[in-house]
This record gives C-alpha cells, sequence and structure tokens, in this order.
C-alpha cells in the first residue's frame, strides 16, 4: 500500500515539476528590450498616445487577440503577448487608457486616481526587471521618504503619531523605539509576516498546474503542508496580531495597512496582510512624472507588434460561436454595434462584468460559471477626494510620504460602525483617511506646476449610500447627491485641516470627489470597489484558488488582473502574468526570477 501511495507521489512531483520548470512556449523576457530613457514629455503629447478613440478602421486585421479593459492587468497581458509577436487589441470604455493608472486634470490641477506607491521595486529584483521590460525601460520610479508612512492614531488632545520605516533592520529597530518592551512581539510579527510572504507561489502554481493536479493538492490537504501561506490563509489578521500583544496602539500599528486591500482587520486573512508589510518592506516608490507615464510607455510596444489601445470603445458582450467558443466582442458605438473578432479573447473587466454583464444568458448559467460567481463577492466601495492647493509642498508642509488617520485603535468598531450607519451621520464620522500628495512624491511636478500641489485623499464607502442616483447624469446628478458628497467632503477637510495645519480653507482652489458610483462610471467597478472582488478571508481558500483561473471554463476566453490574483498595482501585474503563462504555456514568474538574475549578472561584469 505504501508503495502505491509513494508512487502517486512521486508521479504528482514529477508533473508539478513538469509545470513549474518546463518552457515550450515563447519568452517574452527572452530579449532585453530596455532603451536609454527618453525625456518625458507633455500632457498633450502623452494625451495622442492615452486618448485615441475607437473607430472600426483602426481595429487592426487578423487579430491575435482582444483584450477587454486598459487597467494594468489588460494592458500588462497586451505588452507580453506583444513581445512574442502577437497583434493585440485593447478595447477600454473610458475616454483614456490606463483604468486606475490613469490621471485627469481640473483647474489646472493633475490627478491621480489610483496610484499612491508600489513596493519592491529595487534595482534586479524580478518585480522591477519585469517593469522595465513592460515599459522598455522609459518607466522611472522616484524612492518615497523615510518614513514612508505615518500612522495617526486617536483625537487632537490623545493623538499619537507612529513613523513606519522601510529596511529590514529599520523597520522593526524604529518600531522598537516606539514600543519598547514589545521587541518579542514584533520580531515574531515580521518573522510570520515574512514566511507567509514567502508561500505566495503555491497560489500562483494552483492557477497553472493542470486542473486534476490542482483539486488533489487541495483535497488532500497538501497545500497547507507545503505552504505557511495557506496554512496562515483562514486565520484572521485581527486573532494573529492580539495573539502576539496587548498593546492596542501595537496591533493597531501592525493592522494599519488593511486599507491598501479593503478588509478590517477581522475579515483579512494574514496571509493577505503578510504581502502588503513584506512588498513595502524594502522601501516604496512612486512614477517619475506621475501615473500616466505607466500606460504611455506600455502602448507603444502593443503598437510595434500591430496592436493598437482604443479608448471610448464600451464592450457590450463576448461573442460565442454555436460550440460555445469565444469568438470576440461587440463595441458599442453609438447606437450601433461593431464585431471586432479575434481567436481570443481575455478580459479585465474583472469577474463579475464578465461573467454577468458580457456573457449570454445561456452561458451565465452554466454551473461551471456558476461555481466561480459563488466563490467571490464584491468588495468595499471607496470614496476619494481631490484637492488642488495654491502653494509648494516646503509651503504646505507635504512630502513624499503617507499618511493614515484613524480616530482610535479599535479598528474593527469604528469601520463597522461607520460602514453600517446612516450615511449622513457617517459623513461627519470617517474613521479612516488616506492622505497623500502625489506633488510631492513627483520630483518634476514642481516644473509642470509651479506654486502649486495636490492631495488624494480615500476613505471606505457603503455603496448603497449613492445606489439610488446611480442612473443619474454624471456630472450633473441630482441635488441631494451633490448635498451627501459635499457632507463627505467637509466632514474630511476638517479632519486634514487638523492634522495638517498649513492647509487652510484660503489654499484650496480645488476640491471634489469621487464616490462609489464614480468609480462603476469610470472604472467599471460593479459595486463601486476599487480592489475588485473582496479580498477577505475566503478570497484566500485553497479551493477558489484552484478555481478562478485565467483559462475561464469557455474556450478561448481568459481572465486577467486583480480578480485572477491579488488586488492593487503589483496585485493585477501578476495576474496578468499568471494568464501569460496559461497562454503561452511557459511559466512566466520563473522567468522574471531569470531575468533578474541575469540582469544582476550583466550589472556585475559592468562593475
Amino acid at each position: 500500500m505504501w508503495i502505491g501511495v509513494a508512487i502517486i507521489c512521486a508521479g504528482l512531483l514529477a508533473l508539478v515539476l513538469k509545470y513549474i520548470f518546463t518552457a515550450p512556449g515563447p519568452n517574452p523576457f527572452a530579449r532585453d528590450t530596455c532603451e536609454p530613457v527618453r525625456e518625458i514629455l507633455t500632457k498633450e503629447e502623452k494625451t495622442k498616445v492615452l486618448k485615441q478613440g475607437f473607430l472600426s478602421s483602426k481595429v487592426p486585421e487578423n487579430l491575435d487577440a482582444v483584450v477587454i479593459g486598459s487597467g494594468i492587468g489588460g494592458l500588462g497581458i497586451a505588452v507580453l503577448l506583444a513581445k512574442v509577436g502577437k497583434k493585440v487589441l485593447v478595447l477600454e470604455q473610458h475616454n483614456r487608457a490606463g483604468g486606475c493608472c490613469h490621471t485627469f486634470t481640473k483647474k489646472g490641477f493633475e490627478f491621480d486616481v489610483g496610484i499612491h506607491y508600489i513596493g519592491d521595486l529595487q534595482e534586479h529584483k524580478p518585480f522591477r526587471c519585469m517593469l522595465d521590460q513592460l515599459t522598455n525601460g522609459q518607466l522611472q520610479w522616484e524612492p518615497l521618504d523615510n518614513p514612508f508612512d505615518w500612522v495617526v492614531i486617536g483625537p487632537p488632545e490623545n493623538r499619537r503619531r507612529y513613523p513606519i520605516y522601510s529596511g529590514q533592520t529599520r523597520f522593526p529597530e524604529e518600531l522598537k523605539k516606539c514600543f519598547p518592551g514589545e521587541e518579542k512581539a514584533i520580531d515574531e510579527y515580521i518573522r510570520m509576516c515574512k514566511k507567509a510572504g514567502r508561500g505566495i507561489w503555491l497560489l500562483a502554481l494552483l492557477k497553472l498546474v493542470p486542473t486534476p493536479i490542482a483539486k488533489f493538492l487541495v483535497y488532500t490537504g497538501l497545500c497547507k503542508r507545503l505552504s505557511y501561506f495557506f496554512e496562515m490563509a483562514d486565520r484572521s489578521l485581527t486573532e494573529v496580531v492580539n495573539g502576539l500583544t496587548e498593546n492596542k496602539d501595537l496591533r493597531a500599528v501592525f493592522t494599519y495597512i488593511f486599507g491598501t486591500y479593503g478588509n478590517i482587520p477581522k475579515d483579512s486573512s494574514f496571509s493577505m496582510h503578510s504581502l502588503l508589510v513584506t512588498h513595502y518592506l524594502n522601501g516604496a516608490w512612486y512614477p517619475k512624472g506621475g501615473a500616466t507615464e505607466i500606460a504611455f510607455h506600455m502602448i507603444p510596444i502593443i503598437e510595434k507588434a500591430g496592436g493598437a489601445v482604443l479608448v471610448r470603445a464600451p464592450v457590450n458582450r463576448i461573442l460565442f460561436n454555436s460550440d460555445n467558443e469565444a469568438t470576440g466582442v461587440s463595441v458599442m458605438k453609438g447606437q450601433e454595434e461593431v464585431h471586432v473578432k479575434a481567436p481570443m479573447v481575455i478580459s479585465d473587466a474583472g469577474i463579475f462584468n464578465t461573467y454577468q454583464q458580457l456573457l449570454p444568458k445561456h452561458l451565465q448559467a452554466t454551473p461551471a460559471i456558476q461555481k466561480q460567481l459563488s466563490l467571490m463577492k464584491n468588495g468595499e466601495g471607496g470614496l476619494s477626494v481631490f484637492m488642488g492647493l495654491d502653494g509648494t509642498k516646503e509651503e504646505l508642509g507635504l512630502k513624499a510620504d503617507n499618511y493614515w488617520i484613524f480616530k482610535e485603535n479599535n479598528f474593527n468598531e469604528l469601520v463597522e460602525e461607520y460602514i453600517n450607519g446612516d450615511r449622513e451621520e457617517s459623513a461627519k464620522n470617517v474613521p479612516l483617511l488616506f492622505f497623500a500628495s502625489p506633488s510631492a512624491k513627483d520630483p518634476i511636478w514642481q516644473e509642470r506646476n509651479p506654486g502649486k500641489s495636490t492631495v488624494s485623499l480615500f476613505c471606505f464607502a457603503n455603496y448603497t449610500w449613492f445606489e439610488e442616483w446611480k442612473d443619474g447624469k454624471v456630472k450633473n446628478r441630482a441635488p441631494e447627491y451633490k448635498e451627501l458628497k459635499q457632507a463627505f467632503i467637509d466632514g474630511i477637510l476638517e479632519v486634514v485641516m487638523d492634522v495638517f495645519p498649513n492647509i487652510t480653507r484660503d489654499k484650496i482652489e480645488y476640491v471634489d470627489a469621487g464616490t462609489p458610483i464614480t468609480n462603476t462610471h469610470y472604472i467599471g467597478a460593479p459595486k463601486g470597489e476599487i480592489y475588485g472582488a473582496d479580498h477577505g478571508i475566503a478570497r484566500f481558500s485553497p479551493e477558489l484558488n484552484a478555481t478562478v483561473r485565467p483559462q475561464t471554463p469557455l474556450k478561448n476566453l481568459y481572465l486577467t488582473g486583480q480578480d485572477v490574483f491579488l488586488c492593487g498595482f503589483a496585485g493585477a501585474l501578476a495576474g496578468a502574468l499568471t494568464c501569460g503563462s496559461v497562454i503561452l504555456k511557459r511559466n512566466l514568474h520563473l522567468d522574471t526570477i531569470a531575468l533578474a538574475k541575469k540582469t544582476r549578472l550583466v550589472k556585475q561584469k559592468g562593475d
């Protein structure tokens, strides 16, 4: 009997190793495509690339793939395919490309909507090397200050400020200065975060190996034995940190960054949280020239391979043949449907939009599609406030860092009371606020906008608070909607002016807010969410990750982006990398590691 078990395990191991290490398909990273850095262009010059409107005459012939959505997950997979010679068309419903990486301008102020800071961008590391190749080395990154985050807790009369430093040794050292006597808890917290973060490899593997192997790993319990990530995935962040310390402020500092994935600590998976902690452990960066630089430097690579990125191109349905194979998409051009044919359709529109809005009813109802939908739920809605200020960063006291501002240290209770409360009352009592100045992070901002600054703020918001106005005309919704939005702005401004005394009302030249229904309109978020499908504990079950994969149950239809892997810029790109691995039949995650090693060797020889 044991001999039989050993043979089965050996066979399984051989299959897994085959899918990890064999590489039959083309490698997008086979050749270093980085070029000498060119100067950053003007907004007008970027517009020619980012705002190419859809016309049927602009659709390239003989497409290899069509991608729905130009977020980083959509652009990422399009560039990966373009680098191996594939002709790809990316279709974006908004009037500019980039998804959450786009910017907009109001009263002369340029605002980033979703890029605040990115981690893990040390030179010659896999993530950095991948991004360099996806932009031909043109995307430049500026490090944030150190500390890069500040955690602000409590009312004015009892306000505590805790700096969060990057650095493998400095991060724990500075925490220990703030919390003497808690050295053991801090060391154990960081050890657990690192160990869980290293186990993420199995999440990717579950999406790459054949389904029977993935299911075997899940149902035998091997996932939890092989990976500490999955061992800790069903433990809440609250449970873990409460077991480490009784100090409530330290518990808060351990958990403060939950706002970057959208679940309060008691509903958060410790494993998800560990990825964010380790993501920023070596520093945080911001794109030089602003977030538009990302899409701007990816699109030419797609075009060079014969593809295109077209905006104002709302896809209203995916086309299928009689065998239920995806054959293209339908784009609404005014009242007319324009059919775009392609042998492969890749959706960066999110799992809910893709399955519930773009599939024919009979395919929506199939058990395999319903199974995936049953495992996922919508994430929490978000509300953003954008401020344009008169004054330089020095005059306003703004730095290249972020602030996480909390009413107190009992995060779970505060946010639950707020989200479940009356909307008018909640507008006056926002318990969590993220504050950042994109203009202070961008070293060339003052060249473009002398004497001016911007601030971006974010908090959670219940979609149902605004849902009654979702069908109203954008920018001209009902007076009641505008009043509620203004109530949130006023409540948030009070907090800002209290924490940042140099920001006064006379300095504010522009202020407006984007609500959950704003997110629905501009980035296609069904319930106003900014992190895609919910990232609570259930999201990290082995079963879900073996079931929701780039290859959908429908032939020739694939998923990319946040819902395939994880939320955020890095998570959505990992979704693109995973999708590319499936399509090209090679492990691109390993290719990025090999690329980083090669880059380091070249650098060492050059030195």
